[in-house]
Formats: C-alpha cells, sequence, structure tokens
C-alpha cells in the first residue's frame, strides 16, 4: 500500500512539473513577442512611389523615396487616370488665400459677361480685412477681361473685389455662385465668403483643390492667365501699368518648368499656398501644396516633387 501510495505522489509531482514548464515558457514568449514584433513591423520596404489614395484620412509619413516636402497638406495626382502618387494631410480643412481667385474666374467666365466692359475700382475694392495695398486706385477703370488677367497671374484683390462687385446681383450673388460652382466640382469640404481669399473662412482641403484645378484648366483663358509672366495694361485714364507673375516658376525664363495652370496664394492664417499643373516627365500632374511658412518654401517643395518624379522615370522594379 505504501508503495502505490509513493507511485501516486510521484505522478502527480511530474504531472504539475510538466504544467509548470509551459506556463514558463509561455512567459517567455510573451516577453520576446512584445519587444520583436514591433521591430519588425517598423520596419518600411523602401519604394519607387509612395502611393496614397485620396479617401485615406490623416496624415502621410515620410516614406523611403518619398520627397521630404515641408509644406503641412500636399497633393500630387495624375491627371490622366486620377491616381494619387504622393498625400499628406489631403483632407484637413484649412484657409487658402488666393487660391480662391481660381473659382472667382471660373464664375466671372460662366456668367458670359461681355469682356471689355470697363469696370471701375471703387473703395469697396479696397481691403479691408488684411489692408493690402494696391496700384489700382479708386477710379481706375480697365476691361474685364484685363482684371480677370490681374487677379489670376498677379493675384490682385482689388481686382477680384471688383469683378465680384460687378457681377448681376453683386458681391452676395457672386459669393453664392462660387458656393454652388464648388458643389458643381464635388468639392464638398470648400467654403467660399469672399472673391480674393483675404478671409480666413475661405476653406478648403488639398483633395478639394485638386478637383479646382481641374475644373479651371478646362478654361483657355484661365489656363492663359495664370501662366502670364509679366504684362502692361493701360487704364481707362491712360496710364501704363507693369504686372508680373507672382509664381516665381512662371516668372523664370531660364526654368524647366512646363506650366499649364498656377496659381499662389497667401494670408497668415493660411501661409503660403500653390497649385499647379504641370508636365513632369512627360506626365500631367495636378500639385497642391498648403500652408509653406517659408517665404520659399512653396517653391522648394515644387521643385522637390519634379526631382522625384524625375527620378522615377529610368528606375526599375528589383528582381
Amino acid at each position: 500500500m505504501n508503495k502505490k501510495i509513493l507511485r501516486l505522489a510521484g505522478c502527480a509531482l511530474g504531472t504539475l512539473g510538466l504544467l509548470a514548464i509551459p506556463a514558463s515558457g509561455a512567459a517567455e514568449g510573451k516577453t520576446r513577442v512584445s519587444v520583436k514584433y514591433p521591430s519588425k513591423s517598423s520596419a518600411r520596404p523602401a519604394r519607387a512611389h509612395v502611393t496614397v489614395h485620396a479617401h485615406h484620412p490623416a496624415a502621410v509619413g515620410v516614406v523611403a523615396g518619398s520627397p521630404n516636402l515641408k509644406s503641412s497638406a500636399a497633393l500630387v495626382v495624375d491627371v490622366d487616370d486620377g491616381h494619387t502618387i504622393y498625400g499628406k494631410n489631403t483632407q484637413n480643412k484649412t484657409p487658402i488665400a488666393s487660391i480662391t481667385k481660381l473659382m472667382t474666374s471660373m464664375v466671372v467666365l460662366d456668367a458670359k459677361l461681355p469682356a471689355e466692359e470697363t469696370i471701375y475700382i471703387d473703395t469697396a475694392d479696397y481691403d479691408s480685412i488684411k489692408h493690402t495695398g494696391s496700384r489700382l486706385a479708386a477710379g481706375t477703370g480697365l476691361p474685364r477681361r484685363e482684371m480677370l488677367r490681374l487677379a489670376l497671374m498677379s493675384s490682385e484683390n482689388r481686382a477680384a473685389a471688383s469683378l465680384s462687385r460687378a457681377y448681376p446681383g453683386g458681391t452676395p450673388a457672386f459669393v453664392a455662385a462660387m458656393n454652388r460652382k464648388a458643389v458643381e466640382l464635388s468639392m464638398f469640404s470648400t467654403h467660399f465668403v469672399d472673391s480674393t481669399g483675404l478671409s480666413s473662412e475661405n476653406v478648403s482641403t488639398a483633395e478639394d483643390l485638386v478637383k479646382m484645378v481641374k475644373g479651371a484648366y478646362e478654361y483657355p483663358l484661365i489656363r492663359e492667365f495664370t501662366t502670364t509672366s509679366t504684362h502692361e495694361v493701360e487704364t481707362a485714364a491712360g496710364r501704363n501699368l507693369q504686372f508680373r507673375n507672382s509664381n516665381g516658376l512662371v516668372r523664370n525664363a531660364n526654368s524647366s518648368w512646363e506650366i499649364g495652370l498656377s496659381k499662389t496664394g497667401y494670408i497668415s492664417e493660411a501661409g503660403r499656398c500653390l497649385v499647379m499643373q504641370a508636365k513632369i516627365a512627360a506626365r500631367p500632374v495636378i500639385i497642391v501644396l498648403l500652408d509653406s511658412w517659408g517665404k520659399q518654401t512653396r517653391i522648394g517643395d515644387a521643385n522637390r516633387i519634379k526631382k522625384w518624379l524625375e527620378s522615377q522615370v529610368d528606375r526599375k522594379p528589383v528582381g
């Protein structure tokens, strides 16, 4: 009997020992997992292209092989197939400053108002928000066509304000038409309160601005005016005024850029902004850069994008 009891006790102790071993092993396994797996998951393979679909929320971090852009929000889209090449904070709603004037120009052209009708600057067109200056003094008269050109190429605020004031129904009707046009272009995260962009309540997203650039590109005059380097106008009083494009990439005669549409913007709330339709390495793209705080950052970012896209042309997949 005593031997039987001893055998049973030995079996029990053996069983307990076996149970104890897996428990110890499992604990060690958990310790290893918590250290090892995060290390693996944080390693990202290098990619030739950064592909970020426009419906993805939040920011897209810097990925190996992508340009290190300084703008707070950015989007690069292939015009031909709508493919998103690069995206960063594409759904962030932000003030857009004078990028607004692309919508202003579409509304003016859609109204089919007489292009040669003279519009006169009024004190009502003066900037009461940022108190910016202008060489278009009260009483200056220019054809509607020239006011539109100056609003686009030189980002002339009084010219843009006069265009909305001279619209049937005045500025309130013009702003309403701007917002209707935004809906027509499926820009559902966009809202306008003025024709100049001086108000920080003119807001949009990088995704919506791609749609606006696509829409604006359909207008030959917008393409022409936004890519005019310099222009001289003669006022109704016989005074000649010289203006230049607000985008240095357009003004630079030695630039290798092939730009089909361009618009800059700046107010303190929006930072420095730039949208363009351009052909890079024979590929038509739309570039949107928002909230660049350095004076030359938006130009630097545009050049970084160009260099990056050109570097992909001869890159072949490994294997």
